[in-house]
């Protein structure tokens, strides 16, 4: 992938940066912010363009406002940790378009932040509008895209947006996120094993379908798991089955068979008679849970069988627990397996909200290589698709003065 980084461009002096983050961080009750990874992962975009004494616009969305104005979604919050990680006053603008932002940034000098206020207050920003897109890049010198998280959305402050900017380029979160695809999907160092879980098969077939051709082996935990476990002919009980892709399942293991690739499936499960963190549990078997119960966890035979399968691995992927993780009694197989990982040998690398509080909890965030910011974006990438806010960065990248 082609694109350029701020740190090409030469000159910041007096330029003012737009800077599309993603500040989607999770509030507590009274507006408080819980984890501010988010915020701490662009600070090395934001400190270089400060360093270069450019004038810096800041904007992002918060929740679902869903268009219009809600205080609940406020980015006042996230203005008040930033400034409080730069040591450096934030001015909050009180929208992100108009007469009085336009003001505010009129009378910016070299040095200043200002953060706009939620894009989404505005049904433009989800619905890719031009005109909404074009008074957002008004008052700017350069682009700067450095939330990969949102860059598979065609939104306005990520798509449509280079349309308006001379320079459109990306921060440094997302040279690292590029460079890490890179070295787990273009050119990895094998054995490659890519680790799946979470609920459901139908929002990663296509990752499935498009691994088979990159990876030495695929791991599949979780209740998507059962999908192709049906599939292959076991009475799974209760357990989330996705009928309408079994068949899809059973054609994408055949293919990864076909094609000598090494396809681990749970072997014995921690089942549940309810779904429920005080349901009676026990362990068994998969052809022996009963026609009432539902797996909600792998279990020890299968968690030795997984942790062998990637001791000779060289880069692993992972998106998606284990197993219902956020209950005590389904949290064990997640948690090992992150151990399992986290102590290997490999170059590894994960991605999903589900899967980096998995690593949080279980304290073994510092001995995975990387964490990638983005959900959707990181599957996406994976799928083998191009995401809108890479490709108009891709499109722009021979603009640079």
């Amino acid at each position: 992938m082609s694109i350029s980084y701020i740190d090409e461009i030469k000159n910041l002096q007096g330029k003012k940066i737009f800077v599309r983050v993603d500040f989607n961080v999770p509030l507590d009750d009274n507006q408080n912010i819980t984890d501010d990874t988010r915020i701490r992962a662009v600070l090395p975009t934001i400190n270089h363009a400060l360093d270069g004494n450019a004038k810096v616009i800041i904007a992002s969305h918060l929740g679902r406002p869903k268009g219009e104005r809600n205080i609940k979604y406020s980015m006042a919050p996230a203005a008040k940790r930033l400034s409080r990680l730069l040591d450096k006053d934030v001015t909050l603008a009180p929208d992100c378009i108009g007469n009085e932002v336009t003001t505010i940034l009129d009378g910016m000098k070299p040095g200043d932040i200002v953060m706009l206020e939620n894009l989404r207050f505005h049904p433009g920003e989800e619905k890719n509008d031009p005109d909404f897109a074009k008074a957002l890049a008004e008052h700017s010198d350069i682009y700067v895209n450095d939330a990969f998280a949102v860059s598979h959305r065609a939104h306005a402050s990520v798509e449509a947006i280079t349309r308006f900017v001379p320079i459109a380029v990306a921060g440094f979160l997302m040279k690292n996120e590029m460079n890490y695809f890179e070295k787990s999907m273009k050119n990895p160092i094998r054995p490659l094993v890519a680790i799946l879980g979470g609920a459901k098969v139908s929002g990663k077939i296509e990752l499935v379908e498009n691994l088979i051709n990159k990876v030495d082996k695929i791991i599949v935990g979780g209740g998507m798991a059962f999908t192709f476990l049906k599939a292959l002919g076991f009475n799974v009980g209760k357990s989330l089955v996705e009928e309408q892709l079994v068949e899809t399942a059973l054609k994408a293991y055949n293919m990864a068979r076909e094609k000598g690739i090494k396809f681990y499936l749970p072997v014995d499960c921690v089942a549940a008679d309810q779904f429920n963190p005080t349901a009676e549990t026990k362990v068994t078997t998969i052809q022996e849970i009963p026609q009432d119960w539902m797996a909600l966890d792998i279990g020890p035979a299968t968690l030795t069988l997984f942790t062998e399968a990637i001791q000779n691995a060289k880069t692993i992927i992972w998106n998606g627990p284990m197993g219902v993780f956020e209950m005590d009694a389904f949290s064990r197989g997640t948690f090992a397996m992150v151990s399992a990982v986290a102590n290997s040998y490999a170059l590894t690398i994960v991605g999903g909200g589900d899967t980096d509080v998995a690593i949080h909890r279980a304290g073994e965030f510092a001995k995975i290589s990387y964490i990638s910011t983005g959900g959707g974006a990181f599957l996406e990438l994976l799928e083998g698709k191009i995401l809108p806010g890479i490709k108009v960065l891709e499109d722009k990248s021979n603009n640079l003065p």
